[in-house]
């Protein structure tokens, strides 16, 4: 079955970076488009940032462009989120998934594959 397995959360003080991974086993990911999601508690879902099968078509959340990097080496079938200048608003679970549809979707329903989530936490 399809697998995507998010990796690099942790905890860290404001003002600091991580870098998110996503492993994809049994699905090719240049044949999808690919985003980070993330979901504080008590929140609903929301976009992160999401790529397009090769790479040339990328989309932010307006209130993360600059401070975060969303990469994919199709490859090694991993996507990346590079996260800098960490917020405590950034804290959350932050979701892998995959879409058949093109270039850069921005809706939970067009994502048919998703990971566990990786949890982030900031602190002040």
């Amino acid at each position: 079955q399809v697998q995507l397995v998010e990796s690099g959360g942790g905890w860290v003080q404001a003002g600091a970076s991580l870098s998110l991974s996503c492993a994809a086993s049994r699905l090719t990911i240049s044949r999808f488009s690919m985003g980070w999601f993330r979901q504080a508690p008590g929140k609903e879902r929301q976009l992160v940032a999401t790529v397009s099968g090769s790479g040339e078509a990328i989309y932010y959340a307006d209130s993360l462009m600059g401070r975060f990097t969303i990469s994919r080496d199709n490859a090694k079938n991993t996507v990346y989120l590079q996260m800098n200048s960490l917020k405590p608003e950034d804290t959350a679970v932050y979701y892998c998934a995959a879409s058949f549809y093109s270039p850069t979707p921005r809706t939970l329903s067009n994502y048919q594959y998703w990971g566990q989530g990786t949890q982030v936490t900031v602190s002040s």
